[in-house]
Order: C-alpha cells, then structure tokens, then sequence
C-alpha cells in the first residue's frame, strides 16, 4: 500500500453539518495546508470508511462531493487523486506600440483551441500518461525505437492515411526535424545532393547544410513540384533523396492533386529516388489526397508530427518506413544522432492518441483555422494570397509597390513579425511573398487586427505606410 494512502486520515472532528460535506471540507482544508499534495493519492473508499467506523456510501459521497468542487480526480483502475493545479494562463508580451500584443508569425504554429474543458482535459490526460508510467522507464535510458505500445500509437495515428501500416516499420522521433536528421543521415552522405521544392521548409535547409548536402531546388507551380522539372534535375543531379511536403505545403499552402503525385512518384521509380515524404499538415483537411506513402510505399519514407495537428509542445513524430529494414537504418541514426525518444513524451502521446485527446485537439485546431481563414477572405484583397480552407497559413503575394524586406519592414513596425520568401527559397527567381501564420494570434480579436494591418498596407505603398526606404 502506498504512504500516502496509509498516512493520510481527514481529522473530521464533530462538525456541525453532514459527514460527507465534512470530509469534503476537510480535504479542501488540507490542500490548503500542505497535508494533501497535488498528485497525491488518497485511500481507497473503502479503506477510509473502515478507518473512521463510516459506511461506505457516505465516503463514496465524501470523494464525489470533493471531486464536483475541482479538488479531486478519480481515475479507473488507479484510484483518486488530488488534482494537479491548472497551469495560469500565458500573457502575451505587450509591444507598447498602437498594435498592442507583439504578434510573432515566424512559427507556423496552429491556433490555440479556445475551450477552458478541451485545456483541462488535456491537463488530465497528461497526468494519467505520466501516472501510468512505469518509473524505471525514466530512471534507465529508453529503447531506441520506442516500445511496441507507442509504436502502435503511431499505427493508430497513421493508420488514417495509410491503412495497411505495420509497427515493424514505425520509428518514433522526437519531433519532425529529429526525424529529418536520421532520415538524412541514414540516406546521404556529406557532399552528395538532395532534392527538394524550390520554397522548402527552412528545417530541411538547415539540416542539409549542417550535413554537407547541396540542396537541388525544384520549379513549384500552383499545384506542387513541376513534374518535368523534377524530372531534368533527376537526370542532371542523380539525388540520394527528394524531399517534399505534398499537402499543405509551406510555404505557398499548395495541395499535390493525386494525379501529381502519381507523376511524382512514376520519376522517382524511374530513377530509383526515395522520397522523403513530409506529412506534418496531412490530417489537416478532412478530405484528403492519399499519401504519396500509400501510392509507392516501397520507396517512401512517410514522416507525420503532431506539432502541426495536435500540440506543438508535443515534440513528437512517427516515420513509416518503406520496411522493417529500412526502419532499423532509421533507427540506427536515431541512436547516432539524438539516441532515443524521451519516454514521457512518447507516454503522453499516446494516451492522448488513445483516448481520443489528440482527436478533440485536431477538431478544434481544424475548427478554429476555418473559421481564421473565413476572415482573412472577408478581410483581405480578391487573390492577395494564397490558402487552403483548413489550413492555418496564407502565402501572400505582394503587390509591385512593395518588396518583400519592405513589407517585412512595415509589419515590425505595427508589432507583427512574419517571414520573408528568402527564408525557403533553395533556388531562384525568389517571389515578393510572405507567410502568414493565422495560428500565432492568440483569439480571433487579434487574428482580426492583424488582418486589418495586412489589408491596409496591401492598399498602400512604401511611402504612404510610411516605411523608410
């Protein structure tokens, strides 16, 4: 029996009011003075009424009563908990200019789900996950791979876009750009080329710097990678990988139509090129284009966060590997890179997954980025920009008035940070464009005002902004 049930017994006393509503109060007054801790588990029902000569019903009542004050938690199979102190609300950082709260855009972060029960639910789950956790899990270190229980997560998670996913071909990373480093480094090495869309996640520039890879930049048009072009940089630069986002993709938001993805793929077998297929914004639209993994899985190396869909602090991802092989080369230079996932995260998504928290979290994430989009084409000039309905970023094309450092420039000095085309560009023409983050705003009153700033200067020019050129 744990101390804490042993230790703790309420000191009723000979109150002036119902048993149950006495114990209750004394629960509520020994949080307060430290007797009780937050996490702290309490005796069994029926353990407590043997100790204090009660019926059963009444402490049954006794831990209800507290739980409907926010006091205690009640967990099948675990028993009762005093619960865990809900975490205070972040406080945006004021800019102290007419704009007010500095709106930071150079993340594409999803918006935050505006539901005090969704964030108390979410406050929950992490506390079962971590409450479940073998604790010899953390005191050695973990498995590289992960357990079969958090690969089976990724199955289930995954498993909506690639139904015949098996957990020997999962590899758990500790998020998106974790999985990019093993995947590089199992597949190339310094000095060779990679391919990848001409605007590209800056992560994967990044990385390929850092490894000594010469980045081949892909002509995009207004539906993905520009077959032809692929083609012709196959065959003129023998890559050892492509690297590309087909759905969502950032920065411009385009969607690859299945018939693309299928040229894609019929180049990449021609040529014998794996293709690194970044899935982070995949489970975004409802309806969906099928995986270029679920088109050519022999060849695909299938990578899918949750920082996009679910929680970005969940630093989380799954690849689906071409094969149970391939996978252990992921593996492999997971161990030679970062070793393993941290246990805890890898706890967390999972029970979230699996309780269906993660679920509630992509609804509202999906909810709330249409109704963001909504407004920016209530807002925002007739073919300004471009966008996906159930996305949560805007590729914004500038007018000839403006470049893109001047826009930039511009936004800095109304309290909005966003980020320019260089920052993707791995070949040229570089546009005047900038991506807009509808997700960084932390309501929709902000979303709002930032969207007036963006419409008012798209009608004006440098001079008239007032921007110093």
């Amino acid at each position: 029996m744990h101390a804490e049930q042993k230790d703790w017994v309420p000191e009723i006393g000979s109150k002036d009011k119902p048993v149950y509503l006495a114990i209750a109060d004394t629960i509520a007054d020994d949080i307060r003075s430290g007797r009780l801790a937050p996490g702290q588990r309490l005796p069994p029902q029926r353990v407590l009424a043997e100790r204090l000569d009660l019926d059963l019903t009444t402490v049954t009542r006794a831990y209800k009563e507290a739980g409907q004050r926010g006091l205690l938690d009640a967990r099948v199979g675990l028993g009762t908990f005093v619960r865990l102190p809900a975490p205070a609300p972040a406080r945006a950082e004021r800019s102290g200019d007419a704009f007010g709260a500095f709106v930071d855009m150079t993340m594409n972060q999803p918006p935050l789900p505006d539901s005090p029960e969704l964030l108390e639910r979410v406050r929950q789950s992490m506390a079962e996950a971590v409450l479940q956790t073998d604790p010899r899990t953390v005191l050695r270190y973990p498995d590289v791979g992960a357990s079969l229980r958090d690969r089976g997560a990724g199955v289930q998670w995954l498993g909506r876009r690639l139904p015949d996913l098996s957990a020997e071909r999962v590899v758990l990373c500790p998020g998106t750009q974790s999985a990019l480093l093993s995947l590089l480094t199992a597949l190339a090495r310094s000095g060779d080329t990679v391919c990848a869309e001409a605007l590209t996640y800056p992560g994967f520039k990044a990385l390929a710097q850092q490894l000594g890879l010469r980045v081949v930049g892909v002509a995009m048009d207004a539906h993905g990678l520009d077959p032809d072009a692929l083609k012709a940089a196959f065959s003129a630069h023998a890559p050892k990988a492509l690297y590309c986002t087909p759905t969502l993709h950032n920065p411009t938001t385009a969607t690859m139509s299945l018939e693309r993805r299928r040229a894609i793929v019929a180049i990449a077998r021609e040529h014998g090129v794996p293709i690194i297929e970044d899935d982070i914004y995949g489970v975004l639209p409802e309806t969906g284009v099928p995986p270029i993994a679920a088109l050519a899985p022999e060849l695909t190396y299938h990578v899918a966060g949750l920082a996009k869909c679910v929680a970005p602090g969940l630093r989380i991802s799954y690849v689906a590997a071409p094969d149970a092989r391939q996978a252990m080369r992921v593996i492999g230079a997971q161990r030679a890179t970062m070793l393993a996932t941290p246990p805890l995260l890898a706890a967390i998504a999972t029970q979230w997954i699996g309780d269906g928290t993660a679920d509630r979290l992509l609804g509202a994430i999906r909810s709330e980025a249409a109704a963001r989009q909504r407004m920016a084409q209530a807002t925002l000039p007739p073919g300004s920009y471009a966008a996906h309905p159930e996305g949560f970023h805007l590729w914004l094309n500038l007018p000839a008035t403006w470049t893109r450092g001047e826009f930039a420039t511009h936004l800095r000095t109304r309290g909005i940070a966003a980020v320019v085309s260089d920052t993707f560009a791995v070949a040229e023409p570089v546009p005047e464009a900038l991506r807009i983050c509808l997700g960084a705003p932390t309501n929709r009153a902000d979303t709002q005002r930032v969207l007036d700033i963006l419409a008012e200067a798209l009608d004006q020019s440098p001079a008239l902004a007032g921007v110093v050129i």
